[in-house]
């Protein structure tokens, strides 16, 4: 198994034991009034740890950092991570060269760009939502997107590879030929999934659209379902515990599979007519609809709860976030060519993340039901009653064709 060849490894860690240990930081998980990051232990040691810090200094991936502390049992079968230690004495001794680097260098850069012309809390939301940067995010901003049902706006996911795959592919067409504009958007896209941690949502949508350009490229007709088996199959090979440990696979996938199945036959059920479709309207609301009856029963397995008003709250943002993305790429290119460039573009993106952000928190403050949990035989019967129903649409003749 390819998992068992090139990912899993012995965990040598001390538990319970004041000892000295040094890991390089892999992924950061919080920069806010603390700092949480996942390290690599070195030499003696092997393994993945949880490590917790007063904020300052500030630690960026690829640190090489000395530590003195203890560390204690942690489970995360998703991210491979048996330990954590909280509050360690800790000394940067290095810096790990090489792609990741450069990578986390120049996406630190974007964020600072950002940073130069807009006020922290959007451009932190900004940086959220383009790059999956929320260590920055306050308590309260979290607090509110969790409640408001717009959490997925800053996982990363189908959106921001297409706006990415947009801008690079639309840029080097005017000058390049459509095959090496091809190579360098696609190494552009594995850029961009190491650069921001290869989160799984990212690398879902990374495979389908890679698959969608290489398609457009040989001249072959795309299939969106084909391409989420691929996907979904290349995940699982590389690591198969994703499929029982990791949430966000699984949200992903199963978002995904309702977009794909479940949409059409909504529209097909309510007859919709997408020609007089004001901003996207009608788009947002089947197809945020659908993402989350294909959710719903292993979000509240997860969660306990969902919001009233997320399907209101996220039609009233989806039909701008595209827009706001694309204008945030934009301000963070435009930084390294010229600040004045960068600050004009940031009067445009401003009223759509001051309306943004403004939804999110008076949606915040709106009460979500609370559920006990969903036993496996209440999710089975809901998902049948789904596939019946699809099955059932797809058979039903479409009057808007006829």
């Amino acid at each position: 198994m390819v998992f068992e060849k090139y990912q899993n490894q012995s965990n040598v860690i001390l538990f319970g034991k004041k000892t000295a240990f040094t890991g390089i930081v892999d992924e950061i998980k919080e920069q806010n009034e603390n700092q949480k990051f996942v390290i690599n232990l070195q030499h003696p040691h092997s393994g993945k740890i949880l490590i917790k810090l007063k904020p300052y200094p500030a630690y960026e991936r690829g640190d090489i950092i000395k530590f003195e502390g203890t560390i204690a049992n942690y489970r995360d079968f998703k991210k491979e991570i048996y330990g954590i230690s909280n509050y360690p004495q800790n000394k940067l001794i290095g810096k790990k060269g090489g792609a990741i680097k450069l990578l986390t260098g120049f996406k630190n850069k974007i964020i600072n760009n950002i940073k130069m012309v807009l006020p922290s809390e959007k451009s932190a939301f900004l940086s959220g939502i383009i790059l999956g940067e929320t260590s920055e995010f306050s308590r309260e901003l979290k607090n509110a997107m969790s409640k408001s049902g717009t959490t997925h706006i800053v996982a990363l996911s189908g959106y921001n590879i297409t706006i990415l795959v947009k801008v690079v592919f639309g840029f080097l067409i005017w000058f390049l030929n459509r095959k090496i504009s091809f190579y360098i958007t696609i190494v552009s896209i594995i850029a961009f999934v190491l650069m921001t941690g290869a989160q799984s949502s990212v690398v879902r949508a990374a495979i389908m659209g890679g698959i969608l350009l290489l398609a457009q490229q040989v001249g072959r007709v795309h299939s969106i379902k084909n391409a989420i088996a691929v996907s979904a199959f290349v995940m699982v090979l590389f690591n198969p515990k994703i499929l029982r440990f990791d949430l966000g696979f699984q949200l992903s996938f199963l978002a995904f599979i309702g977009m794909a199945y479940l949409l059409p036959a909504i529209e097909n059920f309510f007859r919709v007519n997408k020609e007089k479709d004001f901003f996207n309207m009608k788009e947002n609301l089947l197809a945020t609809l659908s993402a989350q009856l294909a959710v719903f029963p292993l979000l509240i397995s997860s969660f306990k709860s969902f919001s009233l008003f997320s399907l209101v709250s996220n039609i009233l943002i989806l039909s701008f976030i595209s827009l706001t993305m694309t204008l945030g790429f934009i301000i963070g290119a435009l930084g390294f060519v010229s600040y004045y460039l960068s600050l004009v573009f940031s009067w445009a993106v401003y009223p759509f993340l001051t309306y943004e952000l403004l939804v999110i928190k008076l949606f915040g403050q709106m009460p979500s039901a609370k559920i006990s949990d969903l036993n496996i035989i209440f999710s089975a019967i809901y998902y049948l009653m789904l596939i019946i129903f699809i099955f059932y649409m797809n058979r039903r003749p479409d009057k808007r064709q006829i």
